[in-house]
């Protein structure tokens, strides 16, 4: 017998949802009763648009350090390939408010006070490929996420 896999990702209505948002994807118990949350963290409309791969190159570094300096447990926050967003993963329960929270003030360091200085990982020593950065674009869709607002509902826009 075959088991059935569901990715949740291609369950969900990509023409419903209503970016920027954060959508909590699933809270997982392991086998020792540790928590895991993991988040749709949208910052493009799908299907309209997507993040160059420099800026979103930049972005994801940067939220590397940005989230965890704002919120204890992150363990990863990865690019989805359609460039519209990342998956956020986290331990422990977490509800998608404070992390849209956490999202709006790491993406207004990188609009407005963030210097290359800044950006973790951007030499050959310490990225995959170091080449592809670009913090102005990175700049610039901040921007853009922030002038239409982080929601912390999918469906509906409730801006945090």
């Amino acid at each position: 017998m075959t088991k059935e896999i569901v990715v949740e990702s291609f369950e969900l209505d990509h023409t419903a949802v209503k970016a920027p948002y954060v959508r909590l994807i699933s809270e997982e118990t392991g086998p020792v009763g540790d928590v895991i949350t993991n988040f749709d963290i949208r910052l493009i409309q799908p299907n309209e648009n997507a993040i160059d791969t420099a800026g979103l190159h930049t972005i994801e570094h940067l939220l590397a350090k940005l989230i965890r300096e704002r919120i204890d447990g992150m363990i990863d926050c990865s690019p989805f390939g359609c460039r519209t967003g990342f998956h956020l993963i986290m331990w422990g329960k977490h509800d998608s408010t404070t992390i849209a929270k956490v999202l709006k003030s790491s993406l207004e360091a990188i609009a407005t006070t963030v210097t290359w200085e800044d950006v973790p990982g951007t030499t050959i020593e310490s990225c995959g490929n170091y080449k592809d950065h670009s913090l102005h674009s990175a700049r610039e869709w901040a921007k853009l996420i922030l002038a239409n607002g982080i929601s912390d509902d999918a469906f509906e826009r409730h801006l945090v």
